[in-house]
């Protein structure tokens, strides 16, 4: 019978069946072999070598997965299957550092946590929600009498930890991507006729995309328009938290900008 030749058959052939190989180790000559085949590895495409992934979950309650039926982690089983879908990742595994109710200050506190510490010094990718708890404070300290002027403070607090929360990530790990999980109003059920809050909220998201931007190695995931735009009910039954389907969505968007933007990057 005549075997079946597959691309690892041929690439034995290139690299035993052809003598130059031998004849440089006979001679001394490594560089020559390693260069052939670091040339070969680089003509391969990055499904040949799917790779683990080894990710960072942190921040609040919609990394820890507040309002998923299933209490498996919210929007981080969808964005699983949506990377081991890719031919250039076997395993997508996650840690999940997410405490519900966390505000900026407390992710800060926690980053200090050793355990916390060394996952993300081994983390390939690092993705953080994290400011809902913010707004969400101004909110109640100000609930009776909504004005701009607490939200413009609380705006410059929030700024201001963020900041150092990517100080400390990158004093732990200066090479893994960082994505932040922008805000979305979860008050239009009952402020709906409001629309400064999707104002305020706007200007929080742009205060993190600059901070993302001053990084340079960040990526910022806008999520307020799928909840502002959808006819579905995204929300949990406390009108705050995602449903499984509001997690389904995050994750599809989280996983766009990875695929268009980052994963490249976490093969080379």
């Amino acid at each position: 019978m005549l075997k079946k030749f597959t691309l690892l058959n041929v690439l034995l052939i290139l690299l035993l069946g052809a003598c130059s190989p031998f004849e440089n180790l006979q001679k001394g000559n490594f560089n020559n072999v390693k260069k052939t085949g670091l040339e070969i590895r680089e003509a391969l495409p990055d499904s040949f070598f799917p790779r683990e992934l080894h990710i960072v979950a942190a921040g609040d309650s919609l990394t820890q997965g507040v309002g998923d039926s299933t209490n498996s982690g919210g929007y981080i089983p969808y964005l699983a299957d949506d990377l081991e879908s890719e031919k250039s990742v076997r395993n997508a595994n996650f840690e999940n550092f997410g405490v519900r109710g966390n505000r900026t200050d407390q992710l800060l506190k926690r980053l200090q946590d050793k355990n916390l510490q060394s996952s993300i010094k081994e983390a390939d990718l690092i993705i953080l929600t994290i400011g809902g708890n913010d707004l969400m404070k101004v909110v109640k300290e100000n609930f009776s009498n909504l004005r701009l002027d607490p939200f413009l403070i609380g705006q410059k607090m929030f700024a201001e930890q963020l900041q150092e929360i990517f100080k400390s990530i990158r004093n732990v790990n200066q090479e893994a991507p960082i994505v932040l999980v922008g805000l979305y109003n979860p008050f239009f059920n009952w402020f709906a006729d409001v629309e400064e809050m999707n104002q305020i909220v706007d200007e929080w998201n742009r205060e993190s995309n600059s901070i993302v931007e001053h990084d340079g190695n960040a990526y910022f995931v806008d999520i307020h328009d799928i909840f502002l735009n959808n006819e579905e009910n995204l929300l949990y039954t406390d009108y705050f938290h995602p449903n499984d389907r509001g997690y389904q969505l995050i994750a599809d968007r989280i996983y766009g900008l990875l695929d268009e933007q980052v994963l490249d990057s976490l093969n080379d």
